[in-house]
């Protein structure tokens, strides 16, 4: 054997079929099948039965669309979370959802329709066409979702268009009318002249709009103490001029100064002194003319004025708590239609309430001259009207943010309607809430302040929407007096109409029909067949939040409160808080024993995903090229605590992460083909540096564990991640290959290196088998038999625990730190002596250290032999001389190249180094 290449055949050289290319897009779907063919969710759920449970809710997603990354981000987040649980022993059922009900599904199918065909259409029909539209989409998420690789009960998910759902919506109206909580009132709500219904506060986008400013004179006709110095007029600033033809007051500060400026046509304008030279400017006066005495707003109260618009009718100078003196004039034009401040100081003075606007967003006769115009269209024509009776001071354009109907984008208005209420105030219900929200955990903990914020200054909840899909509000209206009819007897027919026909039955059928036959209004006394339904349907914010009872109370394997609810930032003002509010409302508990958020999905340069930025990335793409774990790797990789980036670049650098995991893992499979149980060598066999393997081993067990316990998912993909690249690769596999390749099969020292790389394999396979689903299932598979001990599937593995003697891996961790830093050097120095020509591989090297003497000990115990090998080098010397600082010289090493293993070392007659000579000869 004198040619270094007839040596191969005696080297242990690494073997596996694990492919190197992960070629997940075409691999992943396999997996996929197996998963199906395995029944994976029952099992999982079977194999820790009569352990712990753990819940975790679903939010439900539109089933409207595609899914795209901000959904599949959330899907693959909450499926991290239920797959740990599973591998750590609880009981983890995960029943996915839908909301199949609301505008964006009723909007979509009005226009696929057409105006034609849906003026047409009646109300039956196109709730079956809704319903066929929104089950087809959950059909096409379903897929999505489960070729991201999420696990659940795909075959029986919750849909909010179920029947029993449906039912479970009245069974806490039911609970929340008969407490008092919900009534039927008249106040301004946000309303959408596009699409014709009511929207509450979680169903708002704001954006920036251009508005009219316009300075109008309210001529007073009440004397006034500057009726001496001429004709007097209270100054007030509004940007929405179609508003004042339901103006019935003005409102003062009342500690506020109020003065008198003459203007150049001798009349004197009222105004808060301290923003004269404000309104002087906007109005272009050059000079400013102070009349009169200076007035409090208290003193003016009850005084009347000219309306701006209707001829012949007074408004009142009234005051209010509410009144900015930073802007405008420190008199507000107070329309109690349509503002929820206008109305509270309405209520307060009850002042009359008019409601000029119709549903389409155009004046009926209440709008005077502009009966018969949208309010829009009569903003610029308002203001000319205003010019032309000489009551306009000033007018100009301002940008101001402005809420716009998140479904048809388009700006909305305040109006008071006829609507159905969730009172915050009747039953204590902000109270109650707000107690809720201290019991609860927040993650991360400074969302408890934004949930707490929107709670606490949040108006009444309004309820009804004047839509067609989705569940009715559940009550009656007598037709011979107007009274509403809803008792518990009414509610329960409801219910069980509801659950046995759905809410579809409401539509089609008399209430005598399902009702009992006793049922009679209170006031009047008329009978069942003079009852009508009511028309309008409930929030779809109100259908999702219900998910409480129609889901985890009405299943068996779920429960109420869950220990977990998971969705986007946005949700604390939407199904966060319809589900608070419902729960507490009918249990006085909250829903969730914790809630955790993340934040929104932007490009690489902090903007929001939009086709005309071109910056759109959908995840259906990316799996298509990429694989789905590369997905799963992005999102446990992003820290959720804030926005979340997501672009080309940033997954490219996900990808060459992944790849070196894979590679971490192809390694450990190819030099364990040869490995079972039984090789096994036990901790007080094994070299040193094995010993420390496993302690650093155990180390990342327990850090990555903590990481999935607080819910810090970024910190486990670092933390394997680093442990992959700098502890294993760059460092104990490196120093392995000699034992592995060059030693004898079966010697101790190889069977110590295999049995430490199982147990790394075993580990870091179950610690990341969360994120990379599919990948860690292919590694399971390739592993040898008898280390996944007839365990068919990672995700059935359970967690993995790494056992270290507790003072031995103290006193490894301490020896070691300091080889590891002179370590660090010697790399370094090797590097250069490489880049000089000095020498060639590490092996043909010479060390001479010198170190600090608080790292002397820690070397010298390990010994010359020892630290040649973790540093790859022919040979080490530690010079007796302390130093300041770690120094190392490189130089030649002495004897000559072993042609099988490639170390310098002395060689004997037969070529060999003498490991390799009884190696060969021993084969």
């Amino acid at each position: 054997m004198g040619e270094k290449n007839d040596y191969k055949s005696t080297m242990n050289l690494p073997s596996t079929e694990f492919p190197m290319r992960a070629n997940l897009s075409q691999r992943e779907p396999e997996w996929l099948r197996f998963w199906d063919e395995l029944d994976l969710y029952q099992r999982s759920l079977e194999v820790n039965e009569g352990g712990e449970t753990f819940v975790l809710h679903d939010g439900p997603p539109y089933a409207n669309g595609h899914i795209h990354m901000g959904t599949a981000y959330n899907k693959v987040l909450k499926d991290l979370i239920v797959k740990y649980k599973t591998m750590r022993g609880y009981v983890a059922p995960y029943v996915p959802g839908w909301d199949c009900h609301g505008q964006p599904i009723e909007h979509q199918v009005e226009k696929n329709l057409g105006p034609e065909k849906m003026a047409a259409m009646d109300q039956a029909k196109l709730r079956e066409l809704c319903r066929k539209y929104a089950l087809e989409f959950v059909d096409v998420q379903r897929e999505e979702f489960k070729r991201l690789g999420v696990r659940g009960d795909w075959e029986d998910p919750y849909l909010t268009l179920a029947h029993e759902y449906e039912a479970g919506n009245v069974e806490i109206f039911k609970k929340m009318y008969l407490d008092g909580a919900i009534h039927k009132g008249a106040k301004p709500i946000h309303w959408c002249i596009r699409c014709h219904t009511a929207l509450a506060e979680a169903e708002i986008e704001y954006g920036d709009e251009t508005s009219n400013s316009i300075y109008v004179a309210f001529g007073v006709t009440d004397e006034t103490p500057w009726d001496a110095d001429g004709p007097v007029s209270v100054v007030i600033w509004t940007t929405t001029p179609w508003t004042l033809p339901a103006n019935v007051a003005v409102t003062l500060a009342d500690d506020a100064d109020y003065v008198g400026v003459k203007s150049a046509d001798g009349r004197v304008m009222v105004m808060a002194e301290a923003l004269v030279e404000s309104v002087a400017a906007a109005a272009g006066w050059e000079t400013i003319d102070m009349v009169g005495p200076r007035v409090r707003g208290r003193d003016l109260s009850g005084l009347h004025y000219a309306h701006p618009i209707h001829g012949g009718v007074q408004g009142v100078i009234i005051t209010g708590d509410h009144v900015d003196l930073s802007t405008g004039t420190g008199a507000v034009h107070t329309a109690p239609g349509h503002g929820d401040e206008d109305y509270q100081i309405g209520i307060k003075y009850q002042l009359p309430m008019p409601m000029p606007v119709l549903d389409d967003g155009s004046f009926d006769a209440g709008g005077g001259p502009f009966e018969g115009q949208n309010v829009w269209d009569a903003n610029p024509k308002v203001v000319e009207w205003l010019q032309a009776k000489g009551t306009l001071l000033a007018a100009s354009d301002i940008t101001h943010s402005y809420p716009h109907c998140w479904r048809c984008k388009q700006p909305v208005i305040f109006r008071a309607t006829e609507q159905w209420f969730v009172s915050m105030e009747k039953t204590k219900l902000r109270d109650h809430s707000m107690r809720a929200i201290r019991e609860v955990e927040w993650v991360p903990g400074w969302s408890v302040n934004r949930i707490s914020a929107m709670v606490e200054d949040r108006p009444d909840w309004c309820i009804s929407r004047q839509r067609a899909w989705g569940v009715p509000i559940p009550v009656f209206t007598c037709t011979k007096c107007g009274e509403t009819v809803a008792t518990a007897a009414t509610f329960d027919s409801v219910i069980a109409l509801f659950s046995s026909e759905g809410a579809d039955a409401w539509f089609i059928k008399r209430p005598d029909e399902y009702l009992p036959p006793d049922t009679t209004c209170s006031r009047c006394g008329a009978g069942v067949s003079d009852l009508k339904a009511e028309d309008d349907i409930v929030d779809v914010w109100w259908e999702s939040g219900v998910s409480h009872t129609s889901v985890l109370e009405a299943r068996p394997e779920l429960y109420r409160p869950a220990e977990l609810y998971l969705e986007g930032s946005d949700q604390h003002r939407g199904w966060f808080q319809s589900s608070l509010l419902t729960s507490v409302g009918a249990y006085d508990v909250a829903p969730f024993k914790r809630v955790l958020t993340h934040g929104f999905i932007v490009d690489g340069e902090g903007r929001k995903m939009s086709k005309s930025l071109g910056n759109v990335i959908s995840p259906l793409d990316v799996i298509e090229k990429s694989g789905a774990d590369i997905i799963r790797l992005w999102v446990a990789a992003s820290d959720y605590s804030q926005d979340v980036s997501v672009s080309d670049e940033i997954l490219e650098r996900t990808g060459e992460a992944y790849r070196r995991i894979r590679n971490t893992f192809r390694f450990l499979l190819s030099n364990l083909a040869d490995y079972d149980p039984s090789c096994v060598v036990e901790w007080n066999h094994m070299p040193e540096l094995d010993r420390f393997a496993l302690v650093q081993l155990a180390d990342l067990a327990e850090r990555v564990t903590a990481s999935y316990e607080d819910w810090k998912f970024h910190q486990v993909f670092h933390a394997v991640h680093g442990y992959c690249v700098t502890e294993l690769s760059s460092f104990y596999l490196d120093v392995l290959k000699d034992r592995l390749y060059a030693d004898a099969p079966d010697s101790s020292g190889r069977r110590s290196a295999q049995t430490v790389l199982s147990q790394v394999l075993l580990t870091i396979v179950r610690l990341i088998a969360p994120v990379l689903s599919f990948t860690t299932e292919e590694v399971w598979q390739y592993m040898p038999a008898a280390l996944r001990s007839d365990v068919v599937s990672v995700h059935l593995a359970g967690w993995p625990d790494v056992e270290v003697p507790a003072e031995d891996a103290a006193k490894l961790r301490e020896a070691y730190g300091a080889v590891l830093v002179v370590r660090d050097a010697v790399t370094k120095a090797l590097e250069n002596a490489r880049n000089s020509g000095e020498i060639g591989k590490s092996q043909e090297a010479r060390l001479l250290l010198g170190v600090p003497d608080g790292m002397r000990l820690a070397l010298e115990e390990r010994g010359e032999a020892a630290l040649s090998e973790m540093f790859i080098v022919s040979s080490v010397v530690v010079s007796p001389e302390p130093v300041a600082e770690v120094t190392v010289t490189v130089e030649r090493a002495c004897g000559e190249k072993c042609p099988r293993c490639w170390n310098w070392r002395e060689l004997g007659s037969d070529g060999l180094c003498a490991r390799c000579s009884e190696v060969v000869g021993s084969l």
